[in-house]
């Protein structure tokens, strides 16, 4: 999507509206001659010129336009409009799928024989296109652990073309430090920095404002909130933005128009969305480092958290994800999920409904176990979604589910 081809609402051209929670709610394509209060469903797979010289300009870009949706379409440009609001972002795209916008974040620049610095830290499927996939195109990567500053710097080689991360990271919710990987940028302006902001979302964090370059998110998770439909996004620099819509205009990992559709209405209740769950997983967080049958509890705004002063220094929150290792390894861990009454089991997370998810055989079972330990996914470990229901039901869920699973009662 070319700059161009944004859409502004009249209320942002009449009003000049401070908040970005102002902005998101305002921000609508055009309405049309039917003067609809709420934006219509583009479910058209291309659209008309209004001549044949039209068709000339636009397709050789001397006048912007939409063409075909899996270039561009008026839901889609709605959604990442909206996203570059809170991103501070030049311009953005949207994807099929998180996976998606992550393997474009990598593919739509490397070429054979680049290189490729990345936390050791990532979702397993990142994890996948590093180790198995990248490397039959030539594509060398090294992994670094996000919480050494230094070791950042020793795996920038002259041939490397994209620094990866994930901040908190999925499941050990790791942090990296984004001032000074900023100010690493600033040194190496010729890599492309970028970093996966699907747990932390805009509300609580601005990559960008750091120096980044990309900011990737699996909007299938907290962008949309209720587990309904799949999408991705990425936001930054207006020139690789331009750079990767030739990759997915000839590559077609486009996001259709309803989902589009949905995901701009559910980023209306992001911020208000992201406070219940954040406080509800501090409370969480807190009772757990209580109970006797749980250790190795993880949560950013945990003051036993490792990297507790870091996350209060470059996040609003801690986020809606807790993990934790049940003792008793994962035949206790399978044991207490299974007595969970309330909390749903699934491999999804950012839902209002609180989720429980036991990466060692899900999310991350495609790792070695020599790998899964160096991120600390240990037999017994746990992420947990909070969710945005009532505090009290959430715990108590929680604590009766550890009774149930106990040996005693096993």
């Amino acid at each position: 999507m070319n700059k161009s081809d944004s859409f502004i609402t009249i209320e942002r051209e009449i009003i000049q509206m401070k908040k970005d929670q102002s902005k998101i709610i305002r921000e609508q394509a055009p309405r049309s001659a039917s003067r609809e209060h709420s934006v219509p469903l583009y479910l058209t797979s291309s659209f008309i010129f209004d001549n044949a010289e039209q068709g000339r300009a636009i397709f050789a870009e001397e006048e912007s336009g939409m063409v075909y949706s899996r270039y561009a379409n008026p839901n889609t440009a709605e959604f990442i409009n909206k996203v570059c609001i809170m991103e501070d972002a030049e311009a953005g795209l949207a994807f099929s799928s998180g996976m998606a916008a992550v393997f474009a974040s990598f593919a739509g620049f490397i070429g054979q024989g680049d290189h490729i610095v990345s936390a050791r830290a990532l979702f397993g499927s990142t994890h996948q296109l590093l180790t198995q996939l990248f490397p039959r195109w030539g594509v060398t990567h090294t992994y670094v652990d996000a919480v050494d500053n230094e070791a950042w710097e020793r795996a920038i080689q002259p041939n490397t073309k994209i620094v990866f991360l994930e901040s908190p990271s999925n499941p050990g919710l790791e942090l990296a430090d984004l001032a000074f990987l900023g100010a690493l940028k600033e040194k190496h302006p010729h890599v492309i920095f970028a970093i996966d902001n699907c747990f932390a979302t805009p509300y609580l964090q601005k990559p960008l404002q750091y120096g980044f370059d990309l900011s990737i998110h699996s909007a299938t998770k907290y962008m949309d909130g209720q587990g309904r439909v799949l999408g991705g996004v990425i936001v930054g620099k207006q020139d690789l933005i331009d750079q990767l819509m030739f990759f997915i205009r000839h590559t077609g990992p486009a996001m259709s128009p309803f989902n589009a559709w949905v995901l701009s209405k559910s980023l209306d209740t992001l911020s208000l969305r992201m406070e219940r769950h954040c406080s509800n997983a501090l409370a969480l967080a807190e009772t757990l480092e209580r109970h006797p049958e749980i250790t190795d509890v993880k949560y950013p705004f945990l003051p036993s958290h490792p990297q507790y002063d870091l996350a209060i220094k470059q996040m609003k929150a801690g986020g809606g994800i807790v993990t934790f290792e049940v003792k008793g390894g994962a035949t206790r861990a399978f044991r207490f999920l299974d007595a969970l009454r309330m909390i749903l089991y699934t491999s999804n997370l950012g839902d209002a409904r609180s989720i429980a998810t036991h990466p060692g055989s899900t999310t991350h079972s495609k790792l070695s176990e020599e790998e899964r330990l160096s991120l600390g996914i240990k037999p017994g470990s746990v992420r947990l979604s909070v969710g945005i229901e009532d505090k009290d039901d959430i715990i108590g869920d929680i604590v009766q589910a550890l009774e149930v699973s106990s040996d005693k009662n096993g």
